[in-house]
């Protein structure tokens, strides 16, 4: 425990923590020390010397943000002399600042401007030449700006980007008067490896770095700010939006975020010009003689309402089936699949979950009963050692890439990452482990063949907490660091270090995405990673345990809410009798005890003519699904498809009924991030005339089909799902506040949880399962030699619907390509940038080539964000026989020069 102890600061007494900033301290106290270099988020440098202080006992005058609070310390913040060497500082700096506070837009919120007035600085008393010389502004980047003329040069940019993000692209250049900062050693910032995050805006006291977008767009004090929660990946980061009337002006992250402390992306902090587009549905439309028509909604909902009771009077309730949205609120997910269960009648609903962590919850719920991330996204940076595989952290996840990075530079964790790209990730590892795609099962078995051997397991948490111990240890003998060599392409050595790394380290913790998840043996490896912790006791405590991270803003939220085939809200199963009982009590009516169908199994059905119906709401299978053509086809062969979205996807294109609704940065509701943290939407702008919510419209539909609703807000609908879902039993929207609630939170007393199985798993002991490597159902041959993998990259989101629609990611970004591997290159006489052609068995695209050493020799990877270049026409629909997840990761290809 931090001792307490006192100092006095001009005679005030202070009773403050041992170690603790003194300019902070003092601050905190009421004592408004003046600082333009101290940023509490980074560590202090002195350099600014605004801070200055007198220490008794000490000769001259100290910075006081480079002051570690001690007992007794006796401190003069305020003099004649401090005050006078002050306004001598920021009279030079003013002196050397471009001063054009009239026109500039961090007028009223700069530290420089708010200094000068304090000491009464302005230019007619300045005892300097003002310059009148300035360089040009370097506007380069998509994103921001740099006025070298308005930089005072305190360096907190600097600390931000190495400290916060652990990037490091931005320094100081140049020496003395000359002296700026600059990023990659001086080059344009366009030129430079900057990926746009923005945390350099977000420290800097002045207008030295700015948003490019914003410019001119609201003054200060014009400005509204509202807090919700990003759009995007399941990071679930707090942001405060500024608006100007119902435009959004910019975006800032919030300091006390508990996911992300301020931190934010490029998508998060600039990622928001689709919400005002003009491209946004403000009507529902009716498709007749294959062409769109306005409606209005009464007449809209009439049909879907009519069409939807007809196909099941005729074909029954299973010829019906159902997609939620990742996208979407908890609330909205939480009626859609009641729409579908209790209107509908039938378990036949499911969402993009399915495509991307339907293994996680599959395997992490056999093996601890839960299928969720086991800890808190802050914990990793605190973790001795990480292991990271199938998650390009640093772009799918980038705020979490950033705790993971810290733990590396600041605490001198050990970081294993084991994955067939070069990552970027690869640059801040002690250990990168490059395995053949698709034996993930068996370089994790060999790297517990080596725990066993040495002896290295926690016998204790294997006796005490763990079941199938016995069995397991039978499997993996036969896993050998040579054998695992000659299967996964490891060197068996890489394979031992990276044993003892994991299994010698205090705290460890696994870290794993879709590169695991998405095979046909998914589920399969997310038990190896879930054994790997089991084996050595490195789960149910902090800094400690197997973190699946979870991809789009509420994919977690929607699955624990129900919109999965075979399961109710709460991972409640369906089959049970028991469950249902309580389902048909709480909503009045017959369920069905059958497991529907899932993404892939639905698509199939309505190729085969089985699933007469869908009703799909905000996914876009016609990009994000595998083996498009085939699903194309099944989407055509409908009778009725309805689409509710907030623009014309290439999904709604296809449907019979267009739906408008709101997007999140207009609606009210709670995602759950990726910790499980629930966390409370506010609107920040009015939608667009002639939307609707999602919850009302299905509301309409399902009392037009004879079903009623009676819900008049989300918090109505939140607070039925708490009494019918034990883990979100504690879970209303006047608990969950600027923090949000982790589930389980089982009643109104409950804190919620940072980390899952603390004493006891969720099933009782934790179970080993003895999994065998199986090979990927697709490999190489002659011909379609090369290997295929697809996935996400930073600049982009999911099918594009949002992102494409955004200026400065596009320049970041701007279409589809195919990394290729040097080899392939040469082999194929393919230069950088040339038009190819890639093919699979069930289709092929055509793109532009973009040769790297990130990829394995012989292999191609595509990221699948592209409509025009599809990458997810060339994958494999074989699945996971357990989760029913499909094989992206994998497949045989070609490629073609054009």
């Amino acid at each position: 425990m931090t001792k307490k102890v006192k100092i006095y600061v001009d005679n005030k007494e202070i009773l403050a923590e041992e170690g603790a900033n003194l300019l902070q301290v003092a601050r905190d106290s009421g004592i408004d020390i003046p600082g333009l270099c101290y940023y509490e988020k980074v560590t202090p440098t002195g350099s600014c010397r605004l801070c200055l202080v007198k220490i008794e006992g000490e000769n001259g005058m100290i910075p006081s943000c480079t002051i570690k609070v001690r007992d007794g310390l006796k401190v003069t913040a305020f003099d004649n002399e401090l005050e006078d060497v002050r306004k001598t500082i920021v009279e030079l700096l003013i002196s050397e600042h471009k001063l054009g506070c009239m026109t500039c837009d961090t007028a009223s919120s700069c530290a420089l401007e708010d200094l000068a007035y304090r000491y009464n600085v302005t230019v007619d008393n300045l005892p300097y030449d003002v310059k009148n010389e300035f360089e040009p502004v370097d506007d380069s980047s998509p994103v921001l700006a740099y006025d070298p003329n308005k930089c005072i040069v305190c360096g907190r940019c600097v600390k931000a980007c190495y400290e916060i993000q652990g990037k490091g692209i931005i320094d100081f250049i140049g020496r003395g008067i000359e002296t700026r900062i600059g990023a990659d050693l001086g080059d344009l910032w366009g030129n430079s490896a900057c990926d746009g995050c923005g945390e350099c805006i977000q420290a800097c006291p002045v207008g030295a770095l700015f948003e490019k977008a914003s410019q001119g767009k609201g003054r200060k004090w014009e400005i509204e700010k509202v807090e919700t929660i990003c759009p995007y990946c399941g990071v679930g980061c707090r942001i405060e939006v500024e608006k100007k009337g119902n435009e959004i002006v910019r975006i800032n992250g919030v300091d006390k975020g508990p996911a992300n402390e301020g931190r934010l992306c490029v998508k998060g902090r600039f990622g928001y010009e689709y919400e005002m587009s003009e491209e946004r549905l403000t009507t529902p439309l009716i498709k007749e003689k294959g062409k769109f028509r306005r409606a209005s909604w009464s007449e809209a909902l009439d049909i879907v309402a009519d069409r939807f009771a007809a196909i099941k009077k005729n074909y029954g309730s299973d010829s019906i089936a159902g997609l939620a949205s990742a996208k979407c609120t908890n609330e909205e997910n939480y009626i859609f699949q009641k729409f579908m269960r209790a209107a509908i009648g039938t378990n036949n609903v499911d969402h993009c979950a399915r495509l991307c962590h339907a293994s996680t919850v599959a395997g992490l719920a056999r093996a601890f009963g839960s299928g969720a991330m086991t800890n808190s996204i802050k914990e990793f940076e605190f973790a001795d050692c990480i292991l990271v595989t199938g998650s390009n952290t640093t772009e799918t996840h980038p705020v979490i890439a950033t705790y993971i990075k810290n733990a590396v530079l600041k605490h001198g964790a050990k970081l294993i990452v084991v994955d067939p790209r070069k990552i970027d990730l690869v640059k801040y590892a002690t250990l990168w482990l490059r395995q053949k795609n698709g034996t993930d099962v068996a370089w994790a078995n060999g790297m517990m063949n080596v725990i066993v051997n040495e002896n290295l397991q926690d016998g204790k948490f294997i006796a005490n907490r763990t079941e199938g111990f016995e069995e397991f240890k039978k499997v993996i003998e036969e896993y050998t660091p040579e054998r695992v060599e000659k299967i996964t392409g490891i060197p068996k050595e890489k394979i031992i270090e990276a044993a003892r790394m994991y299994a010698g380290a205090a705290n460890s913790s696994i870290v794993f995405s879709m590169g695991i998840t998405q095979h046909v043996t998914g589920t399969d490896n997310v038990l190896s990673l879930a054994n790997l912790a089991l084996l050595t006791g490195n789960v149910g405590k902090l800094y400690s345990g197997v973190n699946p991270l979870r991809g789009q803003n509420n994919v977690q939220g929607a699955c624990d809410l129900g919109s999965l085939p075979n399961v109710y809200p709460g991972y409640q199963k369906v089959k049970d009798p028991k469950i249902k009982e309580k389902f048909e009590k709480k909503w009045h009516v017959k369920l069905d005890d059958k497991v529907g169908l899932s993404v892939v199994e639905m698509m199939n059905a309505a190729h085969e003519g089985k699933v007469k119906a869908m009703y799909i709401m905000g996914e876009n299978p016609m990009v994000s699904d595998p083996n498009l053509n085939h699903v194309e086809e099944a989407l055509k062969n409908l009778d009725f498809l309805v689409v509710q979205d907030i623009f014309l996807t290439e999904t709604a294109q296809l449907a019979d009924v267009v739906l408008p609704a709101y997007s999140s940065f207009e609606k009210s509701g709670t995602f759950t991030n990726t910790e499980r943290r629930i966390q409370l939407l506010n609107p920040v702008l009015r939608a667009p005339e002639g939307a609707k919510e999602d919850w009302e419209i299905i509301q309409e539909i399902s009392t037009k089909m004879g079903y009623k609703m009676h819900y008049n807000n989300q918090g109505e609908i939140m607070d039925e799902a708490a009494d019918v879902s034990p883990i979100y039993g504690g879970i209303h929207f006047n608990r969950l506040g600027k923090k949000g609630l982790q589930w389980p939170c089982r009643d109104d007393k409950d804190p919620g949880t940072v980390f899952l199985h603390e004493g006891k798993f969720s099933r009782g002991l934790g179970h080993f399962s003895p999994v065998d490597y199986i090979p990927p159902a697709e490999l190489p041959d002659k011909e379609y030699p090369y290997l295929l993998s697809t996935g996400r990259m930073l600049f982009h989101y999911h099918t594009g619907t949002m992102t494409r629609k955004v200026t400065a990611l596009n320049d970041f970004e701007p279409g589809p390509y195919a990394e290729i591997s040097p080899e392939i290159a040469k082999k194929l006489k393919i230069k950088e940038g040339e038009s190819i052609r890639v093919s699979s068995r069930r289709g092929s695209i055509i793109t532009k080539a973009r040769i790297t050493e990130r990829v394995a020799p012989e292999s191609v990877f595509i990221p699948f964000h592209f409509a025009e270049a599809a990458a997810n026409k060339l994958t494999n629909d074989v699945l996971d026989p357990i989760a029913k997840i499909p094989e992206l990761k994998v497949a045989a290809c070609k490629v073609e020069k054009i």
